[in-house]
Parts: C-alpha cells; structure tokens; sequence
C-alpha cells in the first residue's frame, strides 16, 4: 500500500497539468469575405510558414521556445482588395496553473514551457472582411468646371482656345 501511495505521489509531483490536458498545437480556420483570398501566415521571426487560398485550416505551435509563446501574422491579400494583416495571440493556459495544486513543479518549470502546452490559442477562428481598394473603386469621370471654380493646381494647364 506504500509503494502505490508513494507511486501517486511522485506521478502527482512529476506531473505536467496543461501537457497532459491541453495541446501544444491548435488549428486555425481563417475564412475571407470574398473567398478565395491569398492567406500566408508568418511566425514571430518573420518566416512564412503558410501560403494558400481561403479558406483554410492551418495547425499552429503555441510555443515558440522555453518559456515564450507564439505570434503570427495571417495576411490577406486579393487583387481590387486592401491587403489585411492580423495577429494571432497565444495566452496562457488555465491547465498550466493545474500544476500549482497538484504539485506538478516539473511540468510547472520545466515540461509545459518546453512543449508549449502552457499556451493556448486565443480563438481558433479568424473571418475577415476585406475592403475594395480605392484604386478599383477610381472610375474614369469627367468633371465640367466654371472658369471661375478651377482649382487652383489646375489653372495653369489651362490653355485658351481662340475662336
């Protein structure tokens, strides 16, 4: 009976809350208004680890090193449309305080900031709307203009016509 007590307790003490009760990877679904946009997506360093059309499900690390989370920046792109870049944020995971109360010093110090299982993603869900680009919003117009009214940046281009 001792040496299962004594068993449990050091699994207790050795024991890594958030490894065991979370992930350290978590998908990512992006989806664009219009579909069909260019998605990359760039980790902390500014290194693409992800190019393709939306929408798109992408698995990402929550830990970028001992002791550090992750960022991303998912940027969007599609031609008529301003270019969209967003972060993507990585809190701390509610498991990982697990360790305090059930005596879990070496997943505290040591397994979950290795793995980055101390990290979860903050919404696994990223939609974004992109905007027209006022270049495909320019028509070509004709504006009509009383002497009187030219703007003043326009009055020298102005040539008289002899009749």
């Amino acid at each position: 009976m001792k040496k299962i007590s004594a068993i449990l307790l050091l699994a207790l003490f050795m024991s890594s809350c958030a490894s065991i009760l979370s992930k350290s990877q978590y998908p990512l679904t992006i989806t664009t208004d219009p579909s069909g946009a260019n998605v990359s997506i760039s980790d902390h360093k500014g290194m693409e680890i992800f190019q393709g059309t939306s929408p798109a499900t992408v698995s990402l690390q929550s830990g970028a090193g001992f002791f550090k989370r992750a960022s991303y920046q998912v940027s969007v792109t599609k031609t008529g449309y301003q270019t969209q870049t967003v972060p993507v944020q990585f809190k701390v995971d509610g498991w990982y305080w697990g360790n305090l109360l059930l005596g879990g010093v070496i997943g505290m110090l040591i397994i979950d900031p290795a793995t980055g299982a101390m990290y979860k993603i903050d919404s696994e869900y990223m939609s974004i709307t992109l905007s027209q680009s006022v270049a495909a919003n320019a028509q070509p117009e004709l504006r009509v203009y009383d002497l009187d009214n030219v703007p003043e940046h326009l009055k020298t281009k102005l040539v008289k016509i002899e009749q």
